[in-house]
């Protein structure tokens, strides 16, 4: 528990919002808009978050803890059914679940799977509908698409919203900050994820490598901060390891004459300087784990649990 802002007099707010949905659903994007900063993985690819990784926003009296799950789906591999196990895990603990739908998309098989898994849940965490990207089809077409989905679960509320854009955020952002229960905030003011830095940075730098690179390797891999030092003149040295599950996928990682690492390190660090509001002095190298999935150490570096993998 921390203190609040002594400038609030009222009673406050505080609780966890768990944003749930199929891949690529725009959970990612949309904590990123609620919390004014980037701290999730965003990408045109599917299944790029793997930790849930928590965003804190401020509103009025309330402090909202986001829990940004990785997308559901069907896993095939150990890693998918511990990204899934995860998802439903931060469900589970929230005290608000929010359904994210694509509007374009609109009632899938993955969306009914989804709302059947609600249903079985032993919870009375109120469930709310928020249909995404709704600058992509007609209004009349959003009309029916509600109408289909309330029928199929008893949301609470429906939100339709463009979080690229931030149509319709604010009155979500409200009914959150109404609906969380009274409670001290959760967390310091000036904090905005809880994540530790060093697992920050390796998402940023994930992150590059995805929209980099192309086909399954992305999902071969996976990014560690191995050692972090604090300079003396405010700056911070940063090594990470990339680790790929091939070692053909080393040579695609670095590119010829290692311009693709190069390049991927140069994203990465100007975003942490961005992020962190300070110097980076950011190094990258290239392994080859062939057997990484399988690693209990790598799936805790991620945030995940290992043991949620077993078939």
């Amino acid at each position: 528990m921390t203190d609040t802002n002594p400038a609030i007099t009222g009673p406050t707010r505080a609780g966890f919002v768990a944003l749930i949905g199929e891949p690529n659903a725009g959970k990612s994007t949309l904590l990123n808009q609620m919390v004014g900063a980037k701290v999730s993985i965003v990408t045109h690819k599917v299944q790029t978050t793997r930790a849930r990784i928590r965003g804190i926003a401020l509103h009025d009296a309330a402090q909202i803890v986001f829990v940004d799950t990785p997308g559901i789906f069907r896993p095939r591999r150990r890693l998918d059914r511990s990204m899934v196990a995860a998802a439903w895990g931060g469900a589970s603990d929230a005290d608000i679940i929010l359904l994210l739908v694509e509007a374009h998309r609109g009632l899938s098989d993955g969306v009914v799977a989804i709302i059947d898994s609600l249903k079985s849940l032993d919870s009375k965490t109120p469930v709310a509908l928020v249909i995404n990207k709704i600058d992509r089809v007609k209004a009349e077409s959003l009309l029916a698409l509600s109408a289909e989905l309330n029928a199929a679960y008893p949301f609470v509320q429906t939100f339709m919203i463009s979080a690229e854009k931030g149509y319709g955020c604010d009155q979500l952002r409200d009914w959150l900050a109404e609906t969380l229960p009274e409670s001290p905030w959760l967390y310091p003011e000036d904090q905005i994820a809880d994540l530790p830095m060093r697992m920050i940075a390796a998402e940023i730098t994930r992150e590059k490598l995805t929209l980099r690179l192309h086909e399954e390797i992305p999902y071969q891999l996976t990014v560690e901060t191995e050692a972090w030092e604090e300079r003396k003149d405010g700056s911070a040295r940063v090594d990470q390891i990339v680790y790929v599950s091939r070692p053909g996928h080393k040579g695609i990682v670095l590119g010829k004459g290692g311009e693709t690492i190069k390049a991927v390190g140069q994203a990465a660090r100007a975003e942490m300087e961005e992020f962190m509001g300070r110097r980076v002095h950011l190094f990258l190298q290239v392994k080859v784990r062939e057997n990484w999935l399988d690693e209990a150490e790598r799936y805790n570096e991620m945030g995940l649990d290992f043991r949620d993998g077993d078939a």
